[in-house]
């Protein structure tokens, strides 16, 4: 399952007609990254490059120059190499880039230095992400000053104008195609899997790690990967909100949170459940729980085009707060409690954010000041929780050491709102109904 070469290129042309034809985009691929010594981390590619090339490799810059006759769309990347090929695998070199990326040209990388400025010279604009790769920054101003000092010489004018490319590219990225809309279904399909498959597998007396292996096995077998490192927080450790130890033993009576999502070809999925380490909730985590679920539903049926992001953040904070007061963890009426945001010492962050190629997609939440409005084809994530301390004050002690948080990934339609990972139960009788068949 792979988006056609022939979206990319719709989207250099969108983006070109945005920059206009007076500019000049400039996307380096990410670089390798050493994990120690000659080891390196697994590669991923820049999320902005691969928007627009679909390029799995390093070492490759993309150059976009509208109305360039011989041709808009230049790549420049690495060479065929056999001896290198053999021990790092296959190189797709300039011939591959044209074929099968659909670029219009494509030189190595190593000649970059002598034909990128060429390309520079007489655009009024560089659209780039300037202070994500300091080395890559002198390299393009270093480009930009050898123009600049050619013009006695007859060489056109170099850009008088740096822009964010994030001002145009990441609108564009906020909006998901069709197709890429499969790949975010089929990603969180695998982590909806993944987490039934550690429901079924946990145990009192198992360790947080043993869990977390039941969900990198299910996102391996699907040819996925984890999209960011997955949170198996037992007891108390379910308070921490990114904890990533996951090095405990599970106890009989404590619940477990499970954060963990999968990225399949690129595309991000992020899902939170919460549920009993030996199959039944107690009284007080199903109190509590029973919250969160009715917070969760009710910022999900406000994921609707029209409404603004923060709406859907407001509809999970008022059930919060009203069934808090509800259980006696606040006190007080609804509306003093909401101005005074009581509900802050319990549930402390946003209630979703933008999903796609970066689990944290990019996108302006407001514009001029204020929220933005919902519309097709954005996705975000709807994610409240609560959180009781274990050695938190005035609160009864039934109640610490309990972290719940309950998430799923939803698709603005122009209907309804698509809960795309679903395949996961959420309700409290569901889990433990799944929990009694292991």
């Amino acid at each position: 399952m792979k988006i056609d070469i022939k979206e990319f290129a719709r989207r250099r042309r969108q983006l070109m007609r945005m920059a206009g034809r007076d500019a000049i985009v400039i996307v380096p691929a990410a670089p390798e990254q050493v994990r120690n010594n000659d080891a390196h981390y697994p590669y991923r590619q820049d999320s902005d490059f691969h928007y627009l090339t679909g390029f799995g490799e390093p070492d490759a810059v993309l150059a976009l120059v509208p109305g360039r006759a011989q041709g808009e769309v230049i790549l420049f990347c690495r060479e065929r190499d056999r001896t290198r090929e053999q021990w790092d695998g296959y190189r797709a070199g300039q011939e591959g880039a044209v074929a099968d990326f659909g670029m219009d040209d494509a030189f190595p990388i190593e000649d970059i230095d002598d034909i990128l400025p060429g390309l520079i010279e007489g655009r009024s604009r560089v659209y780039y992400h300037f202070g994500r790769d300091t080395d890559f920054d002198l390299v393009l101003m270093g480009w930009v000053n050898r123009v600049r000092s050619n013009v006695r010489q007859g060489s056109r004018p170099p850009p008088h104008e740096f822009v964010a490319l994030s001002h145009l590219l990441h609108d564009l990225r906020l909006y998901k195609s069709r197709a890429e809309l499969r790949l975010m279904r089929k990603s969180a399909q695998i982590a909806a899997e993944a987490h039934v498959r550690a429901m079924r597998a946990t145990r009192p007396g198992m360790n947080e790690h043993e869990v977390e292996a039941e969900l990198l096995h299910t996102f391996r077998k699907h040819g996925a990967v984890p999209s960011y490192e997955p949170i198996v927080g037992g007891g108390a450790n379910g308070c921490v909100l990114h904890y990533r130890a996951n090095d405990s033993v599970l106890r009989d009576g404590d619940l477990l949170l499970i954060d963990a999502g999968a990225e399949y070809s690129c595309y991000a999925s992020d899902i939170t459940r919460t549920f009993p380490v030996n199959g039944r909730y107690s009284v007080e985590q199903r109190a509590l729980y029973d919250i969160v679920l009715a917070a969760q539903l009710a910022g999900i049926d406000k994921v609707r085009a029209g409404n603004s992001f923060g709406s859907y953040h407001e509809a999970a904070v008022r059930t919060l707060t009203a069934g808090l007061i509800k259980i006696g963890l606040l006190k007080g009426s609804l509306k003093t409690n909401l101005v005074a945001h009581t509900y802050r010492r319990f549930y402390m962050h946003k209630t979703g954010h933008w999903l796609g190629l970066d689990v944290h997609d990019v996108g302006d939440y407001r514009v001029d000041g204020e929220f933005r409005e919902l519309e097709p084809g954005m996705v975000v994530t709807v994610e409240p929780g609560l959180y009781i301390g274990a050695d938190m004050k005035g609160v009864p002690a039934r109640f610490r050491g309990i972290g719940i948080r309950i998430e799923d990934d939803v698709v603005v339609t122009s209907g309804d709102p698509e809960v795309i990972s679903n395949g996961v139960p959420k309700d409290p009788d569901e889990i433990e109904a799944l929990m009694a068949s292991r």
